[in-house]
């Protein structure tokens, strides 16, 4: 069931069926979340199996202010904390020291906790709505199945689940993709994964350059959205620049079909059959549609997916690593 996240009769019925234990579809600005009480680890386990997730893989802890990091964190780091300041409510999680005896589901039981404050006014009026009758804080990994492409409206959470799931509707998230995440467990920011967030404006917040998590690997938590192959379609994604997307457009020719093409470059093609988009210039704009596309190109059918690589530039970041790990998923 789809209801109106601007209603707040919908936003106390579906902090009262978290209560519950319930699953809910939530709006972020990243991307839509299956969420349920990050405390509650029976209900937290039926996300892992809803999603077919394994136990293991952490969850994404969403919280209603900064404040809340203290009922999971037992250390926050200066630079953690001024990245907090600097970005929440925003699309950053931080993976921090977790205090025991909390979220241990959520967490896969590691002793780290992954926290991020939303700024989508909706998640916002759920937690608020949610810290009143005494839950701290919503597990909430992306709502869709494992590995696959993350939703990013409500239409896409019904689609993967049904229409027995409750869904708050939010709108298109805004940023497209899932959020930085930063480890600030080991005494500087490790970045474990890209997002709208880049490496310039977390350095710019905190004083450091994060590190690369292969540069600090043996002690790496384990954190969402960061195996080799994910957010990966049912079509076979193939990342290629913009001469060798015309070379094999010209070979295939009039009876090319099957395939759809994303790309920034103007192709030229000879076949009807192929169902072509244009990748925006802007890479906040790309990240935003870049889910919606790829579901767009399963729903149309085609077996292969051509992508031009995007730019080797610090804000494509995010959707070059979206992409790459698509493409592994084949």
């Amino acid at each position: 069931m789809v209801l109106d996240g601007s209603d707040p009769s919908a936003i106390a019925a579906a902090a009262q069926a978290l209560g519950r234990g319930e699953l809910l579809g939530l709006p972020t600005e990243t991307v839509y979340g299956l969420a349920t009480d990050a405390g509650n680890d029976a209900a937290v386990a039926r996300i892992f199996a809803a999603k077919g997730r394994p136990s293991d893989h952490p969850l994404i802890v969403h919280v209603a202010a900064p404040r809340d990091i203290a009922h999971f964190a037992r250390d926050v780091p200066a630079f953690a904390q001024a990245l907090a300041d600097a970005f929440w409510p925003g699309p950053l999680t931080l993976i921090l020291p977790r205090r025991a005896g909390v979220a241990n589901a959520a967490t896969g039981g590691q002793d780290s906790v992954g926290l991020r404050c939303p700024a989508h006014p909706v998640a916002q009026a759920l937690l608020q709505a949610c810290a009143a009758q005494g839950l701290h804080g919503v597990a909430a990994p992306s709502a869709n199945r494992f590995g696959r492409v993350s939703p990013t409206t409500a239409a896409h959470v019904a689609s993967e689940f049904g229409s027995g799931l409750l869904v708050l509707d939010g709108g298109p998230c805004a940023v497209g993709i899932e959020s930085t995440i930063v480890d600030c467990t080991r005494g500087v920011p490790v970045l474990l994964r890209p997002g709208a967030i880049t490496r310039a404006q977390i350095q710019a917040a905190c004083g450091t350059a994060p590190l690369s998590k292969d540069e600090l690997p043996a002690q790496t938590p384990r954190a969402s959205g960061t195996l080799e192959a994910h957010y990966a379609p049912t079509a076979k994604v193939r990342l290629m620049d913009a001469k060798a997307l015309q070379t094999g457009l010209d070979l295939l020719g009039a009876e090319a079909a099957h395939i759809a093409v994303y790309a920034r470059a103007a192709l030229r093609t000879q076949s009807s059959k192929l169902v072509m988009r244009r990748m925006p210039d802007d890479a906040a704009a790309a990240a935003q549609q870049l889910f919606a596309a790829l579901r767009a190109f399963d729903d149309a059918g085609v077996k292969l997916i051509w992508i031009e690589t995007p730019p080797d530039a610090p804000e494509w970041e995010g959707v070059c690593d979206r992409l790459a790990r698509a493409a592994a998923a084949n």
